[in-house]
């Protein structure tokens, strides 16, 4: 009795650490993919102007771009599980990569320690307003 006992404690152990763990890495999912998209959006307002006054064709200066991602990117407060970035812009759209680990709890103890790794990816383009 005192082994099933013992067996069933590992296995609620086990299950609770794992609900626990997955609901703090969609968390933190969530919240790197909420990073990934500002940046995109923030370089896509890098609009190549010269060409937008010359020819009206709106498209992104894909320098100013990657440096408008990268500074927003560097301006977020909650970026304590980021192991990772890539920016990446061509003339169509920026695009963000985000990489992060998320420290394991109660599921440490059957992993090794080793961290829950999450990634997402965001992409923006130039858009135009509605006119009138």
């Amino acid at each position: 009795m005192t082994l099933l006992g013992l067996g069933l404690v590992v296995v609620v152990v086990f299950v609770g650490g794992m609900a626990l763990d997955l609901a703090r890495a969609f968390s933190e999912r969530r919240a790197l993919a909420e990073m990934a998209d500002a940046a995109a959006a923030a370089g896509a307002n890098g609009i190549d102007v010269v060409s937008y006054r010359q020819s009206g064709e709106l498209r992104l200066d894909p320098a100013l771009a990657r440096e408008l991602a990268a500074q927003n990117l560097a301006s977020q407060a909650d970026n304590r599980s980021v192991v990772g970035l890539a920016v990446a812009a061509d003339e169509s759209s920026v695009v963000v990569e985000v990489r992060g680990a998320v420290p394991l709890t109660l599921l440490r103890l059957f992993t090794l320690g080793e961290p829950f790794e999450v990634s997402v990816r965001a992409e923006a383009g130039p858009r135009r307003g509605l006119a009138g």
